[in-house]
């Protein structure tokens, strides 16, 4: 009987030793239920920055997109007389009808070689006969009223 009694016990035992750690166990897990999770760490809200805005164009980087666009309206005239008027509409952006207009032809370690000197009236009425506008506005120079006081030229 005795053998009985050591098995019974041991085996109580083994039994009373799993409740016990399962008791245990579930303490703790009640333990983590029932107390409140610590409050997130306060976030620095930072908005995110808008890109930069794009800068406003200069009063030379404007005027040169008007010249191209009247330069390119002159080579496209359909007849004599929208070419003669769009010529006419172009020449009041600039200070005089002999505003120089030099065409970079060649540059080399920053010397610059330039056609023969024209005058904007020359250049349009080149562009008229031609109705072609090979070349673009690499530099502009505006005179204190915002006209044209010069303007370069290179090839496209």
């Amino acid at each position: 009987m005795k053998e009985k009694f050591i098995s019974f016990s041991l085996n109580r035992s083994l039994m009373i030793a799993m409740v016990a750690l399962m008791a245990m166990g579930a303490c703790k897990s009640k333990k983590k239920a029932v107390q409140p999770e610590p409050a997130p760490a306060p976030v620095e809200q930072t908005q995110p920055t808008p890109p930069p805005a794009a800068p406003e164009p200069t009063a030379e980087e404007l005027a040169a997109q008007k010249l191209e666009s009247a330069f390119n309206a002159v080579a496209a005239a359909g007849n004599t007389a929208m070419a003669n008027q769009s010529i006419e509409q172009t020449l009041a952006m600039f200070s005089n009808q002999d505003t120089p207009v030099l065409i970079v032809i060649h540059e080399e370690n920053g010397i610059k070689d330039y056609d023969e000197p024209t005058t904007i009236r020359k250049y349009l009425e080149y562009l008229k006969d031609t109705k072609k506008n090979l070349n673009y506005i690499s530099d502009i120079r505006l005179d204190a009223n915002g006209k044209v006081s010069e303007l370069e030229l290179r090839r496209k």
